[in-house]
């Protein structure tokens, strides 16, 4: 035993800094990671992970020296261009990292990632047409490469351009037929259905697919074949096995402890003492709720106002919350913010502001941020935005939750890979939202799915109302508008308003009992609490 013991390595620095980052103690992995540099200062990978490890803490000057040094001494390591662009993007210099990358474009070596790259900052800059265009020059110079045609199927769809998407969806999949990321692309277009053909070409892809994230993708992509052609007891089982496979690729923690945590902390008498201490601001129209509960459709409806500019899901208030974190890794974050001075709230508020301006494309007075899971930091957006508008967009607790079960969210989402998680996540995201709703009663505004489908103009002039703005009739012909829109329910929106799919969850009730039993107790309260709640007072379907 003492033999065997003492022949085993102690992990790495590199090692335990990458267990560290995955328990999100930043100051333990940037320690361990400068000491591994210390001893060996040509890793260029660790200079890189450093680099990323120290933007996310707010040290970005030291974040783009780094990244420079590595980019200066090994320039065809294409990751560090990457990471340097995005920095630049943050930090408001996208023209700068747009630069770089043209540079590289010059060499021949280094044309091609060089091309993707600026795609991809492109499209993160939310510059789609001219993202677009990129696309096109790739799949000329890679024509026989999968992935090209993926990312360009991809852009097509954003645009709007469905049948070019599909064009582009089955032309990647002409030439690598068992690429999950291309089928369930091609299955992601929710108004497209898959036929028994496909059926059988998924069923060969996954017993060809070489690892589990490929077989996330196409089992994700045989439930929705399988469910168009009403088999929809296979199709479950296929939703069920990539649920599976997803949440051991990325466990999910439930978020119980969370709420009840910013329960505690936000309470009446902290947002009496900081009352109006934020931003004056009160420019962003933040709509929140679960994924797939509508809000989609409610941000296509507002940016079809001529004073509201639609920016889609943005992650700026999360890496607000990420930088807050980190700032006492020994407490959490709502305890963090009760304890901030007046400018310190303001300056969080103007940060936000300040971020979402590199989006903005129009002199609209107001701006959508359509990021869903912010209904989990509502808390902070009243300290620090207490003028911003919020709206909480729900659909049937059962039909929103199989919906989430049903689509396939990427790797950086922690999400719920289960009927029962997923039911619990949804009352803990009611519990919160009621919570605020019940101390500061009428600052929300409430919009249910199902109303809003059957009766279009009332609750259209009812949320308006809420914002203060003017009714316009543009705003019930939404799907005319020709915005880009990223987010799987983009073509079910550029329809007009209609019932499909609203009870689709209905054909796979034998194999969902327990989500019904666990969420019918809040179903029928929702929809009394949205025609009661905001009745005299003119105070979700994500994705």
């Amino acid at each position: 035993m003492n033999l065997i013991a003492s022949d085993r390595s102690p992990p790495s620095a590199l090692t335990e800094a990458g267990h560290a980052l995955r328990r999100n103690e930043l100051w333990k992995a940037e320690t361990l990671i400068r000491a591994h540099l210390a001893l060996a200062p040509d890793d260029f990978e660790a200079a890189r992970l450093l680099a990323g490890v120290v933007a996310t803490m707010g040290s970005f000057a030291e974040a783009e020296a780094l990244l420079r040094r590595v980019i200066e001494r090994a320039p065809a390591f294409v990751l560090a261009y990457a990471d340097l662009a995005s920095l630049l993007c943050r930090l408001n210099r996208a023209e700068e990292g747009i630069a770089l990358l043209d540079n590289a474009i010059e060499d021949p070596d280094r044309h091609l990632w060089a091309l993707s790259l600026k795609a991809n900052i492109l499209t993160t800059e939310r510059r789609v047409e001219e993202a677009l265009h990129v696309h096109e020059q790739l799949v000329v110079r890679a024509s026989e490469a999968a992935v090209p045609w993926i990312n360009y199927a991809h852009a097509l769809k954003t645009v709007g351009r469905l049948e070019d998407a599909v064009a582009a969806y089955r032309r990647s999949l002409a030439i690598d037929r068992s690429n999950g990321f291309a089928w369930w692309g091609l299955a992601n277009l929710r108004t497209v259905r898959l036929g028994s053909h496909d059926v059988i070409l998924l069923e060969q892809a996954l017993k060809e697919a070489s690892d589990d994230l490929q077989r996330v993708h196409l089992h994700f992509a045989l439930g929705k074949a399988l469910g168009d052609l009403s088999q929809f007891e296979l199709s479950f089982h296929h939703y069920q096995k990539a649920n599976d496979i997803r949440g051991r690729l990325v466990p999910y923690k439930a978020i119980d402890g969370f709420v009840r945590d910013a329960e505690a902390i936000f309470t009446a008498e902290l947002f009496a003492k900081s009352d109006n201490v934020g931003m004056d601001g009160s420019e962003a129209i933040f709509i929140v709720g679960m994924p797939r509960s509508g809000s989609t459709l409610v941000e296509q409806i507002l940016a079809s106002h001529p004073m509201v500019e639609g920016l889609g899901e943005l992650f700026e208030l999360q890496n607000i919350v990420t930088q807050i974190s980190h700032a006492d890794p020994r407490t959490t974050w709502p305890k963090i913010v009760a304890r901030f001075s007046a400018h310190e709230l303001r300056a969080l508020g103007q940060s936000y502001l300040s971020s979402t301006r590199r989006y903005r494309r129009t002199d609209r007075p107001f701006f959508t941020d359509k990021m869903p899971s912010n209904w989990q930091y509502i808390g902070l957006l009243r300290m620090i935005l207490p003028n911003a508008k919020i709206i909480d967009v729900r659909r049937d607790p059962v039909a929103c939750c199989f919906s989430n079960f049903t689509t396939y969210f990427n790797l950086q989402t922690s999400v719920p890979n289960s009927l029962a998680a997923l039911a619990r996540h949804y009352r803990s995201y009611v519990r919160l939202v009621s919570y605020f709703d019940a101390i500061q009663p009428g600052r929300n505004h409430l919009v249910q799915l199902e109303r809003l489908i059957e009766n279009t103009e009332v609750e259209v002039s009812q949320m308006l109302a809420y914002l203060e703005l003017p009714f316009e009739t543009n705003c019930l012909h939404f799907h005319e508008n020709p915005r880009i829109i990223d987010t799987p329910s983009s073509e079910q929106v550029r329809t007009p308003i209609n019932r499909d799919g609203i009870s689709r969850w209905r054909n796979y009730e034998p194999w969902i009992a327990p989500l019904q039993d666990d969420l019918g107790s809040i179903g029928e309260p929702n929809l009394r609490f949205a025609s009661l709640s905001r009745s005299g007072n003119p105070d979700e379907r994500s994705s």
